[in-house]
């Protein structure tokens, strides 16, 4: 058996949400989490415990202003390229 590839979503959530100046807390809150544990949600899933559901991920990019494709880009020019693309679109 290999190695299990680990999902890059932890990673680009966590730069999304500084890049933004932003707590977890409040970009839990502001996607419509519950606020008692809105802070603990997004912690486990930037730190890859959880994964967010289709639409959760896709309320935390409109937050984050970033598309839901960027979140699952392995490469840092990928997603690079997908902000550009969608930006351009």
């Amino acid at each position: 058996m290999g190695e299990r590839a680990s999902s890059p979503v932890p990673r680009r959530l966590r730069e999304a949400r500084e890049l933004l100046g932003i707590s977890q807390r409040e970009l839990g809150v502001r996607a419509g989490l519950d606020p008692a544990s809105a802070s603990t949600r997004i912690n486990q899933y930037e730190r890859g415990r959880h994964a967010p559901d289709y639409g959760t991920l896709a309320a935390l990019a409109r937050i984050l202003q970033r598309p839901v494709a960027f979140f699952y880009a392995e490469e840092d020019g990928l997603a690079a390229w997908i902000c550009r693309y969608e930006a351009a679109a």
